[in-house]
């Protein structure tokens, strides 16, 4: 009982920092915004503060994801019988606690090599801040090793990966103890031959291994960092570039708009501005051959475009709009289908989160890859609404007449929200703030708005909606953070190089090449999370565009449109297993009723890839 309460503290305290991280993560830009502004002046060292603050909130919020056991992953709809999937569990499990403990060491290495203990931001010294990275890595061992289904696999596990875990992390052990026990680095230098044998012996079947478990729901975190765990061990390279690299990255420019435009669309999607859209484009579209159609992806596209994940938007206001389109003689399965499929066509939009981490990782202006998806977005939306006109008027849906009162009272009902993307576009392409900046103004906007003007949601509410978007704030900064790893290693290796040449002697058309790149891409789409694929995929094509002269956001904006279709791509698309449990439907169904909308979406793809005008022709207009 008292061990309960234990925990029960902890979660308590670990929920508290989350909330207050991304609290003051929104109020430092903004504070910024005011002082810059009106005082002609800024906040010293507040670069330092948000970005660190950024650090903690991604491993706070991969340790509290890891509690509730929502990690991304990309499990498939396997059959096994139950004793089967219990090993499954518990093979795992072990892996999961295997390299998170190995993570965990690295990083400790990390802190205590690179950064000197007289260092500080403010009054706290930087090794206290960036401890959070071993300390995340650790809870998160122990939480995956507990999982383990049976009372003896869960006390078993965690010792099992504890002792794996600093097996794999020996190097990083021998530079922990050079720097706190000189005299007694000697014992683990010792080994240290020991640990390359084993390391070049278990680098292929650990690899190959843990593909397999990516299949089996291994966080998709833990395959990407295993992987170049296992290939900078076989290499002999230092293990600490691992943590280094997902540091550099935590810490970089842009990063914390992620979280800050992910709460708002969590706040959004928590309120009752789902209904007020729905009645504002019912009320505007409904008098239009398929109007109800066209409200249900107006709506889905705006909220994903806020939310930046469009399962997000399947599971906040699918079952809302599948209501209103059945109630409007839509049959079911073109509900499904419809919604299943809208839901990740906003991705090309601003402020989406896909286009965010694509600039940084691509070093392209992300405010060019905003403008260069516009016309992209806008013809994957037509595209779709135009399939609903065909659909309603072949079936003769009923049209509503147009209510100009009725009009008026869903805009002034949804007055506040219809301004937030005005204020958030208004303010970046005007330069009146950063893309931080803008992510910190939309949080408070979307708070003031839903807590104090719409009262929808209970400022005591505000942990619950917040432990909600954990799994996409501290599930995606966790992907994001192991998977720099693997990149560094793909460029190191100097993989791209190779492909490109490759390419050259083996591809001559630059028509045959972009045809090759969207079926590589779709393939990329099915197996893969968006994520993890822009820092995976987008240092091995950056080159291949350069080599056919493809400009850099046309190139952004093709592989971002061919990876929306990985969403709806069986056999791991997430929106089809999202649709799933939303409708409750059979996966098959979902398969089935989504087809046609994935072949519409794909001429769309195939219209952007060879008309890079879609994607280019804006940007010297809004220069």
């Amino acid at each position: 009982m008292q061990s309960k309460k234990l925990v029960n503290f902890g979660r308590g305290w670990e929920d508290i920092l989350a909330f207050l991280s991304i609290l003051l993560l929104a109020l430092f830009p903004f504070m910024e915004v005011v002082a810059r502004k009106f005082f002609h002046t800024g906040i010293r060292n507040s670069t330092e503060y948000i970005h660190h603050l950024v650090l903690i909130l991604a491993f706070v919020g991969a340790a509290i994801t890891a509690r509730e056991k929502r990690h991304l992953s990309l499990t498939l709809n396997l059959k096994f019988t139950p004793r089967v999937f219990g090993r499954i569990h518990i093979v795992n499990a072990l892996l999961n606690a295997t390299f998170c403990t190995a993570f965990a060491w690295c990083s400790m290495s990390f802190l205590l090599n690179a950064f000197d203990a007289s260092e500080k931001i403010a009054v706290f010294p930087l090794r206290w801040i960036v401890m959070i990275m071993p300390l995340g890595y650790a809870l998160m061992a122990f939480r995956f090793a507990r999982q383990a289904p049976g009372k003896t696999w869960s006390k078993v596990i965690p010792v099992l990966g504890f002792v794996c875990g600093t097996i794999l992390a020996w190097g990083a052990l021998a530079n922990i103890a050079q720097v706190l026990v000189p005299s007694g680095a000697k014992f683990f230098a010792s080994l240290l031959p020991i640990y390359s044998q084993i390391g070049m012996h278990l680098a292929t079947p650990v690899i190959v291994l843990l593909i397999f478990a990516a299949l089996a729901g291994v966080p998709i975190f833990v395959v990407l960092g295993g992987i170049a765990y296992m290939l900078f061990a076989h290499s002999g390279q230092p293990l600490e570039v691992i943590a280094n690299e997902a540091y550099s990255l935590l810490i970089s420019h842009s990063i914390p708009a992620i979280p800050l435009f992910t709460f708002t669309g969590f706040i959004l999607s928590e309120s009752k501005a789902g209904e007020r859209f729905v009645r504002l484009f019912k009320a505007f579209f409904s008098w239009f051959p398929g109007g109800l159609a066209i409200m249900a992806i107006l709506v889905c596209t705006f909220f994903t475009t806020f939310t930046g994940a469009s399962g997000v938007t399947i599971l906040a206001v699918g079952g809302l709009l599948s209501y209103v389109l059945i109630n409007g003689q839509y049959k079911k399965s073109f509900s499904s289908g419809l919604l299943t499929a809208t839901g990740s066509i906003g991705l090309l939009f601003p402020p989406s989160l896909p286009v965010i981490i694509y600039g940084v990782t691509a070093q392209t202006s992300i405010k060019d890859m905003f403008v260069g998806g516009i016309v992209p977005g806008i013809i994957m939306v037509l595209a779709m609404v135009l399939f609903g006109i065909i659909y309603a008027s072949k079936n003769k849906i009923q049209r509503e007449r147009f209510v100009f009162k009725e009009a008026y009272a869903a805009v002034k009902n949804s007055f506040w929200e219809i301004l937030l993307p005005m204020i958030i576009v208004g303010g970046y392409f005007g330069g009146i703030t950063t893309l931080v900046e803008s992510g910190a103004v939309a949080v408070l906007y979307a708070l003031i708005v839903e807590v104090f003007i719409q009262k929808d949601i209970k400022f005591g509410e505000l942990p619950r909606v917040l432990l909600k978007c954990m799994p996409i704030i501290g599930g995606v900064l966790a992907i994001l953070a192991l998977a720099k790893g693997l990149s560094y290693f793909i460029v190191d290796a100097e993989i791209p190089m190779q492909l490109t040449a490759w390419v050259q002697n083996t591809i001559h058309s630059k028509y045959v090449f972009l045809l090759l790149l969207n079926i590589a891409l779709l393939i990329t789409g099915c197996f893969m999370d968006i994520f993890s694929a822009i820092l995976v995929v987008v240092p091995l094509i950056i080159p291949l565009g350069n080599l056919f002269g493809i400009h850099p956001v046309h190139l952004g904006i093709i592989f971002l449109a061919n990876m929306e279709l990985g969403y709806l791509t069986p056999p791991v698309g997430l929106n089809l297993y999202l649709a799933s449990y939303t409708f409750n439907e059979p996966i098959g169904k979902i398969y089935k009723d989504v087809f046609p909308f994935l072949l519409i979406q794909l001429v769309a793809v195939l219209l952007i890839t060879y008309v890079p005008l879609f994607s280019t022709g804006l940007l010297g207009f809004l220069k």
